[in-house]
């Protein structure tokens, strides 16, 4: 598989995880090195180990990852999305923590829920007999290198407008979801 391709199917893999980043980056106000590393290493590792599960998964796993794959996603998505909304729309008076979304089960779920359309990459991949260490590093490193983008710049964008992109950050993640199931 030449570079180019390989790119463009890293690049159209991380668009998931940036517009999450985007989210995220919104909530973490301050954003710290920390949040950065935390979001770009787990979101960039699980993008490269769900092809390599896919991969190996083989032909005994299409009718799952082709079947319920999107549902998963759609499901993860939706949950963190609409606990988003939920948290932006609470009453300011209210003495309220902010859910880190770089930490515990938050960042397990959004790592998954980002990802799991590389499963079927990775499946695809073994149908036509590509190796798929290179593909996997070239993934998780553009997956990375995006969710740290879009933690940049969601965090530039909450601090301008505030609570309004929170909202429309939880919105974005419940879009993903719908999207990923309608074009399943």
């Amino acid at each position: 598989m030449d570079i180019v391709t390989l790119t463009g199917i890293a690049i159209a893999l991380a668009m998931d995880a940036f517009a999450v980043a985007l989210g995220a980056g919104v909530i973490l106000q301050p954003l710290t090195g920390r949040h950065l590393f935390r979001l770009g290493f787990h979101f960039g590792l699980f993008q490269g180990l769900m092809p390599i599960i896919g991969w190996m998964a083989g032909l005994g796993m299409q009718t799952f990852v082709t079947t319920w794959a999107p549902w998963i996603a759609f499901g993860l998505l939706s949950f963190v999305g609409a606990k988003m909304v939920h948290e932006a729309l609470q009453d300011n008076n209210e003495e309220k923590v902010r859910k880190d979304p770089s930490r515990g089960g938050t960042l397990v779920l959004l790592s998954i829920a980002t990802s799991i359309d590389a499963l079927a990459v990775g499946f695809s991949l073994a149908l036509i007999s590509v190796t798929i260490w290179y593909p996997a590093l070239i993934i998780a490193l553009c997956a990375a290198i995006l969710t740290v983008a879009g933690l940049l710049l969601g965090n530039t964008v909450g601090a301008i407008w505030g609570k309004r992109v929170e909202v429309l950050g939880g919105m974005i993640l419940i879009g993903i979801g719908l999207k990923i199931v309608l074009q399943s």
